[in-house]
């Protein structure tokens, strides 16, 4: 086989894998940055949580750790996913993804009561909880240019973020939640289907930098037993070891600054669409304003209205989508703790002003917002591209695991404390702990700085 074909066969490889994590990717945080759009719904619809035996109110405490149990799932399926995509294989875990998550909106579409809405949003977890570290691992070890790989990554993600509570807020102006959640479980299951058809070699990268020729992969592209690495863990004291074998090293300190990064994520997005029309002050506007004066004159006074709050909260998350680009291409050109150390400071700057600005119009609202979307997915291609660097490439897959129990399973409390700060104290006070969590990962990062030698 000449260069050339090598290198053009590279070159499609690294395609077809990006095609996959991004349809993938976009699809998990479709459905995860949704679901705090139910819960500015089910904070007016609900009075109280019947869990049988007692009856708990509905407040952004109590809906706060009912939709915790279903992020903290997403976080601490993590580990053992990433344990299984060591030994599997990365996409039979992600087509299991899917097909999970379309399982789990059918449920919350028929969903009578909060308890099933719980059940539903466990069941998401869970399903959701293995697409990360079979996703990252398959970059890592699949992909070649890594940092562009992972920029598109989580442009993916964050198109996936903006585009799903646009389309469903858009959605629920016009139908009750139920149906929009069945409708929203259908590009899951096409998603699904379009996975089973990707054909790719997942040891890509590590044959090529290894000089070697690539494991070899089944007809329906899914990866044989070659193709893992010939790492991972079969066993639980094989689990322990590696484990420590992690931890001893610098992952320790990128461990806890994820963790931090999942308290600050789970913390403003949880109740930020709340926060926008209660706090902030943004008017719904009735839908028959927005209307040319001849289909206007029609409507009736119980027509249905704009709430501009979760259009707002959409487009910031939309604006990720550019701090994704920019964050993953400089992990190319910059040191990653560099790039730690410039987002988490700057999200901590973020949080202590958010209010003030906010308060001031909607020009630094817009912009306040912007900043906010912009730095909050900027660092995520720092954080995953570090913890490529301070991991050896057959635990990979365990790393990511790792990593992920980090931001969404311990960064699962974050929705919770913010619930509760929320009910006890104010805004402010939740802003001022955003903030902190963001200080500490700075400062962890410039820790990492400090402690990584400056490359020859």
């Amino acid at each position: 086989m000449g260069v050339g074909t090598v290198a053009g066969d590279v070159n499609r490889n690294d395609r077809s894998i990006v095609a996959l994590v991004m349809l993938a990717h976009g699809m998990v945080h479709t459905y995860e940055l949704s679901i705090p759009i139910f819960v500015a719904i089910w904070l007016g619809e609900f009075a109280s949580i019947d869990l049988g035996l007692a009856s708990v109110p509905v407040t952004t405490a109590s809906l706060g750790v009912m939709t915790g149990l279903g992020f903290a799932l997403f976080g601490l399926g993590a580990l053992p996913g990433g344990i299984l995509v060591d030994r599997v294989g990365s996409k039979r875990l992600i087509v299991a993804c899917l097909l999970g998550m379309a399982g789990s909106f059918v449920l919350l579409a028929l969903s009578p009561n909060l308890v099933v809405v719980a059940l539903a949003l466990v069941v998401w977890g869970a399903a959701a909880s293995v697409y990360h570290p079979a996703g990252l691992r398959l970059i890592s070890t699949g992909v070649e240019e890594r940092g562009t790989g992972f920029a598109y990554h989580g442009i993916a993600g964050n198109l996936g973020i903006g585009f799903g509570p646009f389309v469903t807020a858009l959605l629920l102006l016009f139908f009750d939640w139920h149906l929009v959640a069945g409708v929203l479980a259908l590009p899951a299951l096409v998603a699904a289907a379009l996975a089973t058809r990707a054909n790719f070699e997942e040891q890509a990268a590590v044959a090529a930098a290894d000089g070697g020729e690539g494991a070899d992969t089944g007809d329906d592209g899914d990866t044989g037993g070659d193709d893992k690495a010939g790492a991972g863990v079969s066993s639980f004291a094989e689990f322990v070891s590696q484990s420590k074998h992690l931890f001893a090293g610098g992952f320790a300190l990128v461990f806890a600054l994820v963790m931090f990064s999942g308290l600050y994520y789970r913390g403003v997005t949880t109740f930020l669409p709340d926060l926008l029309g209660t706090v902030i002050g943004i008017e719904p506007i009735p839908v028959s304003e927005l209307l040319p004066a001849a289909l206007a004159s029609g409507s009736a006074g119980g027509a249905p209205t704009l709430d501009v709050e979760l259009f707002v909260y959409a487009g910031l998350l939309t604006v990720g989508v550019f701090g994704q680009y920019v964050g993953g291409k400089l992990t190319d050109r910059i040191r990653t703790e560099r790039g730690i150390v410039a987002g988490f400071g700057a999200l901590a700057v973020i949080a202590v002003a958010f209010l003030p600005v906010a308060s001031l119009g909607v020009g630094p609202l817009l912009a306040i917002c912007a900043l906010l979307g912009f730095f909050l997915f900027m660092v995520q291609p720092f954080y995953q591209a570090t913890v490529a660097e301070y991991t050896p490439a057959g635990l990979r897959g365990l790393s990511y695991g790792f990593t992920y129990l980090g931001v969404f399973g311990v960064g699962a409390l974050g929705g919770a404390i913010a619930g509760y700060i929320l009910t006890v104290a104010d805004s402010t006070a939740l802003f001022f702990v955003l903030a902190g969590f963001a200080t500490a990962a700075t400062l962890l990062g410039v820790t990492l700085l400090r402690r990584r030698p400056t490359p020859a």
